[in-house]
């Protein structure tokens, strides 16, 4: 078929998309109460008052979920320093690698939050509900964020954190490193810095419903406008408060663009077919695969950005339990 010049787009009628009867109750009642959320409504780039009012109203407002997800975890977590960053070391109370200092598997644990929120209570609270639900260590890093510490300042603190765990003797095959969202980004991006740095690389690394491209050139952007129960629409303003001035498209800040064929490691890639970044984790996926990496794509059914909230749907453990087998293979 001959390219269409200009493109045309496929007009779709105004309809209403139900919760599929193929996920689980939970999912459904998900979906439902997501329904009519609006959606946050992010400040302009350069405002960054308006950014820090946000912020800091984003955080008091999901303060209590975070702390009692913290007080309920089967973990306990500890504030750490590592290689000056800020972090907390998670474990499990119970089974894994329970208290142990040396041996198993650590996971370095970036947050999501669109690069401007989940750290503090929200990073250290995740941290532990991982450490518990893939009974591995777990560090949680709580790197800097905008509008004060735009990029380079996160990936640098990522760097930082994993450098620290090599020189506290941790072989990098024991170490995956991981993130959801903004996370998911970050943990890429510090697998290619390391890897141009000549830094040894980790066993794996775990990119969770991804954020990896900031210019937001997929089609599901466009597709699950709206559909996407969580993040409704793109986050412009927040990838260009990020960015900080940097090109969108350079490697270290939209990871998709990166040359992988120099190298990379091992990675699973998580999304959902309501997922708005659903593209930004096919098309990583491709190009893993196109670079001879190693690379699992897991596609859930009607599955939002970065699972069914608040957490109790079935799908949501399916996921940790298919970060829990990866980590576990290639660490081994």
């Amino acid at each position: 078929m001959e390219p269409v010049d200009p493109p045309t787009p496929v007009i779709i009628p105004e309809q209403s998309v139900l919760p599929p009867p193929t996920i689980s109750p939970q999912a459904r009642q998900a979906l439902s109460a997501g329904a009519a959320f609006a959606g946050l409504g992010w400040p302009p780039a350069d405002d960054l008052d308006a950014w820090r009012r946000f912020i800091d109203a984003v955080t008091q407002t999901r303060r209590p979920a975070f702390a009692r997800m913290l007080e309920t975890a089967q973990a306990i977590a500890e504030d750490q320093d590592l290689g000056g960053v800020r972090c907390f070391d998670c474990r499990p109370k119970e089974g894994g690698y329970a208290g142990q200092s040396e041996g198993g598997p650590v996971y370095l644990y970036m947050h999501g939050g669109a690069f401007v929120t989940g750290g503090g209570l929200a990073a250290k609270a995740q941290g532990a509900r991982a450490a518990q639900m893939l009974q591995v260590r777990c560090v949680s890093v709580d790197y800097r964020m905008p509008p004060d510490h735009p990029f380079p300042a996160a990936p640098a603190d990522c760097v930082a954190a994993y450098r620290a765990l090599l020189e506290q003797g941790i072989p990098p095959t024991q170490i995956v490193i991981g993130g959801t969202s903004a996370g998911g980004n970050l943990a890429a991006a510090c697998v290619l810095i390391c890897r141009d740095q000549g830094v040894p690389l980790p066993a794996g690394v775990v990119m969770m419903t991804p954020e990896v491209d900031l210019t937001e050139s997929g089609d599901t952007f466009r597709t699950n406008r709206m559909l996407d129960v969580v993040l409704k629409q793109g986050l412009p303003n927040a990838n260009r408060l990020y960015a900080g001035g940097a090109d969108l498209g350079d490697p270290y800040v939209s990871p998709l663009f990166a040359d992988f064929t120099r190298g990379f490691v091992p990675a699973l890639i998580q999304s959902g077919t309501r997922d708005l970044f659903l593209s930004n984790s096919v098309l990583i996926h491709r190009k893993l695969r196109e670079a001879g990496v190693e690379a699992e794509l897991h596609v859930w059914e009607a599955m939002p950005h970065g699972g069914f909230p608040p957490g109790d749907a079935p799908e949501n453990a399916e996921i940790q339990a298919e970060v829990a087998r990866f980590i576990a293979r290639v660490t081994t």
